[in-house]
This record gives structure tokens, sequence and C-alpha cells, in this order.
């Protein structure tokens, strides 16, 4: 493969025409499968094969990419648990490949852009030991082992050539494709969402500012028991280094892991983002399994720190009394509440018994002292919410997202389909009032498993 080859293709006709070639490439299989049913292979045969070449079409073309693409690939991969099993099941290792790599640069490359941003002698004053094979490429840059010139062990992540216009053409054709979606529902403002949406990724470029959040949330997290933030050691426009985080990723225990490392791993990962807007005063805003491990001591090692949401207040206390309204049954108070904070316009009327009955297949887990979220359940909460055939669909319809939610939105969004991958049990109940601000516990029924 030529260098050329390894950058990220940032013309956008080009991005799109690969993205397009998706459900083309599809399409033509398809009519290949047709072909050989005729000629006699059993139609379950081929359409194995089908959906395994598509899989691995789909991983290459959102892989190369890169870019927003990719990111839009890694969204998929943390929300599959929420998709039919006949359509995800044939794609979920393809998928979980997206949540920590994707094809990688050279190793020329690689020492071409180190000798640009740590100087031409980078092997021998910084970088003692560089290990040329990537630990990890995911959406804009790859992840190599390494020792330091003071011996410890480092990631150094390096930024694809190219990828701030890759990450900027993808917006614009996710902006293209929202705008015209957004005019189909009555409720919600789509332009504010994806100008926030576009501010906040671009942020995801800045390996300065990236750099300035890890250490902020290391500082934070210093000697916790259950959170382990490695410490960043340089960092310029392309590259940054930071220590090694030893330990068990989240995608394996999701592949095999026993009853008991999910279980833990599911605790620590919810607290963690439970935690962390009041410890840190941010929100880290990536929550897709390639950005965590469990550690050897049993802590949550947290990577990744370009998408973050800045909360000096911390949570916002309307979100717990969002929770309190919905689960105490008070469907005009939680319309009042809805209403200050946006997410239903002034000019949108919603009848406040429907607004609850469709809130709740949502909070229902929040009835029990324990909960465990699995693919099943989410499944088939994401078929009752979308339901069109419910009376309470046409409520989901008036809903707006307000911009200073987007990515709490996203981070609950995806952590809800972690946990639901991770498949452990979690106190949930008592996590949420423990750490989410404007809980009120005395209004909350009680769990109705212990009072049957």
């Amino acid at each position: 493969m030529s260098e050329r080859d390894r950058e990220i293709p940032g013309s956008s006709i080009a991005r799109a025409a690969r993205l397009a070639g998706l459900p083309l490439g599809h399409a033509g299989r398809a009519a290949l499968g047709v072909g050989k049913r005729v000629g006699g292979r059993p139609a379950e045969v081929v359409s194995a094969e089908l959906q395994a070449r598509t899989a691995e079409q789909m991983f290459a073309v959102l892989g190369q990419l890169k870019g927003g693409a990719m990111k839009f690939g890694q969204a998929l991969s943390v929300m599959e648990a929420a998709m039919p099993e006949e359509l995800a099941g044939p794609y979920r290792a393809t998928l979980t490949k997206l949540q920590e790599s994707g094809p990688p640069m050279g190793a020329d490359r690689v020492h071409r852009i180190l000798a640009e941003e740590l100087g031409p002698r980078w092997a021998s004053t910084k970088l003692v030991e560089f290990d040329d094979v990537p630990a990890a490429a995911a959406s804009i840059g790859q992840v190599h082992r390494g020792v330091w010139r003071d011996g410890r062990e480092v990631a150094v992540k390096i930024q694809y050539p190219g990828a701030g216009k890759a990450l900027l053409s993808d917006l614009n054709q996710i902006s293209r494709v929202a705008r015209v979606a957004g005019s189909w529902v009555p409720g919600i403002d789509i332009k504010p969402i994806m100008d926030e949406l576009r501010a906040r990724m671009s942020e995801e470029l800045d390996y300065g500012l990236e750099a300035r959040n890890q250490r902020h949330f290391a500082r934070a997290f210093r000697d916790d028991e259950d959170v382990f933030v490695p410490d960043v050691l340089v960092e310029s426009p392309q590259v940054l280094v930071t220590e090694w985080v030893e330990g068990t990723p989240l995608a394996r225990i999701i592949a095999d892991g026993t009853p008991e490392q999910r279980d833990e791993a599911a605790t620590l990962y919810l607290e963690f983002h439970l935690r962390a807007p009041t410890r840190a005063r941010l929100l880290h805003a990536d929550p897709h399994p390639g950005n965590f491990r469990i550690t050897p001591d049993g802590r949550l090692g947290v990577l990744d720190f370009g998408a973050v949401n800045r909360l000096p207040e911390g949570l916002p206390a309307a979100m717990g009394e969002f929770l309190t309204a919905a689960l105490a049954g008070d469907g005009d108070e939680l319309v009042t509440l809805l209403r200050q904070e946006g997410f239903i316009k002034r000019s949108i009327d919603i009848d406040p018994q429907g607004l609850l009955e469709y809130l709740e297949p949502l909070f229902e887990p929040l009835l029990h002292e324990q909960f465990t979220p699995t693919r099943e359940w989410l499944r088939a909460t994401a078929n009752q919410i979308q339901d069109p055939r419910r009376p309470q669909f046409l409520v989901g319809l008036k809903l707006n997202l307000p911009p200073s939610y987007l990515l709490i939105h996203r981070v609950w969004l995806g952590g809800i389909g972690v946990l639901s991958q991770v498949g452990g049990t979690v106190p949930l109940r008592e996590m949420i009032c423990a750490y989410l601000p404007g809980v009120d516990e005395s209004r909350l029924p009680p769990d109705p498993s212990l009072t049957a």
C-alpha cells in the first residue's frame, strides 16, 4: 500500500462515494447470492456469506475513512445491543473491531510524524523503545506502545494526516442529512444541535486541549480507589505521549467475561460516569468500550480525553428533578421542568399523562435496587419507545434536545448501550440517588420486588 493510500481520504466527494458504496456493495453481493442459490447452494449458507462479506466491507470502508465516518461506526458498535438480533448478530464481531481498531498507518509515515513533532533524535532522546505495530487504531489517530527515557511504559498517540479535513467533511455530510430529517420532527430544533456537535467534535483534533483535559482528570482522580487516569508526559499538535494503562479491555469482558467480571466492570463504568462531573467538573464524553480497561489492581483505567463536556456546576440538578417527577407519577411537574430546560419548545403542547407513559420504559429500571441491563432488555425497550403503533409514539416526536444536553445525552445513551453489552448487575438506584443531583429519594416509589 502506498503512503498516499494510508492517508485519510479528504475529498468530500471521495468520502461520500465510499460511504454510498456500502449499500451498493451489499446490493451487488445480494444479486450474486441469488445467482448462487439458483445454482443450487443452500440459502442459509449464501445468506451467512453475504452478511459476513457485507460486515467486512463496512469495517474496511469505515476504518479507512476514519474521521467522522469511523466515529459513526464506533457509535454503531456501542448501540448494537439495541438492534434486532437477526441484524446485529452477523455484524457484532466486525462492529466490535471498530471499538478499538482500524486499518493503521505504515511505520515510515509514523516515524516521519514523530521526527517532525518530537525532533529528529526522538528515538534516542525521548522514546528509547517504540513498537512500530500499533496497539490500537481508531477514528482520528492510532496508538503505539513504547518506553520513555525515564523508563516508564507509555502510549504514543499519533493523529492521522488529514484527520481535521476528513472530520469536517463528514460533519458537513451529517449536517445535510440532519437538517432534512429535523424538518420532519415538529419538536426538535436541529441547527443548534449540529453547531454544538461540530464544535465539540472539532475539539477532538486538538491534542493540546486533550492533554489539558487528561491532566485535569488525572489530578481529580489521583490515588482514587476505583479509577485510574494516566498522566500526560508530552504533547504536540499531532502526538500525545501518556502513561501506558495495563489491564483487560472492556471489549474483552463484553466478549467472554465471567459473571463476576461483568458485575465489577459494569459497576465501575457506571460509577465513573456519574462521579466524574462532581469530582472533575468534566464529563468524559466518549463512552465506547475501547476507552476503558480493568487494571490489575481492580480499578477502571480511563483513556482518550479528546471529547469532554465542561460542567462547572456538575450535572444539572434538573436531571434528578426530571427523574423524581417521572417516578413519582407527576406529569404536570415533569412537563413544566422539561419546558424550563428547553426539552419542550414553547409552541408545543404535550399531554402530561402521555409523556409519563412514553418515558415509562426508560425509567422503569430505576424502580429496582439491583438491575441487569442486557441486550434483550435494551432491544425490547428500544422497540417499545420507537413503536409507531403506540399512541405515545407521537409524544416522543414533540421532544427537543437542548444543545447544552447534547454530550450528556450522548454519554447516557452510549453508556446504556455499553452496559447492556457488558450484562453486569449494578446497584442502579442506589448509585443514581448517591451521585445524580436533584433526586428527591423520599418521593421515589419502593422497589416492587421488595413489597410484593
